[in-house]
């Protein structure tokens, strides 16, 4: 795991950082140039982020070359997944301490019936 987003964990769970911007950290490790090599690692906490914020990144045209340039949309983290994204810092923290490497079996988000069933109650107290 690259230093600034391990900085940007280790701020956030110590509560010196806000979720938006630690979103913004691991977003641009892992899509960046330079994600390739992290992603695994990455992976369990951009699935939160994905859950709570989906389409934290933009894709936009690029004039002088063929293909898309990425760009961080910056948005509000929803309140109710900040405690997911906690675990999952917490946990990717933890995990690079006692082996040196990212367990991503150990982070594994909620499961389906748990997903549904958050879903099922957004869909109420939207109401």
């Amino acid at each position: 795991m690259s230093s600034p987003v391990k900085e940007a964990l280790e701020s956030y769970v110590a509560g010196r950082l806000k979720a938006e911007r630690l979103v913004i950290a691991v977003a641009a490790a892992y899509y960046g140039e330079q994600g390739a090599g992290s992603r695994q690692q990455l992976q369990p906490l951009i699935e939160v982020i994905d859950r709570a914020s989906p389409g934290i990144v933009e894709l936009g045209r690029v004039e002088a070359t063929p293909g898309f340039e990425l760009r961080l949309g910056e948005r509000p983290f929803p309140k109710q997944y900040e405690a997911d994204l906690r675990r999952a810092a917490e946990a990717c923290l933890a995990s690079e301490r006692t082996t040196g490497v990212l367990d991503v079996a150990a982070l594994r988000g909620p499961g389906l019936l748990t997903r549904a069933a958050r879903a099922i109650r957004r869909l109420f107290s939207s109401a």
